[in-house]
């Protein structure tokens, strides 16, 4: 029969889903701007927001995660 994972399994886990999802957000502008012929700068500067974009999705899902898992820090109901 299989236990309950271990917190380092979890926490590695965690980070691998983290990863996938920054890749995933960072690479979708650039290959979007690649409809448009985009010049290098064009291309870089795409990837950039997408990384920029990616950090903050990774780090509020992150929140969001951790507020639902009783886990972080609760802010008052209004």
């Amino acid at each position: 029969m299989v236990g309950p994972i271990s917190e380092a399994e979890r926490e590695a886990g965690n980070r691998k889903i983290k990863l996938v999802l920054l890749a995933i957000v960072t690479a979708t502008p650039p290959l979007i701007a690649l409809q448009l012929d985009p010049s290098p700068i064009q291309l870089l500067a795409a990837a950039g927001a997408g990384f920029g974009l990616g950090l903050v999705v990774v780090w509020y899902l992150g929140r969001l995660a951790a507020e639902f898992a009783g886990s972080g820090p609760r802010r008052p109901r209004r």
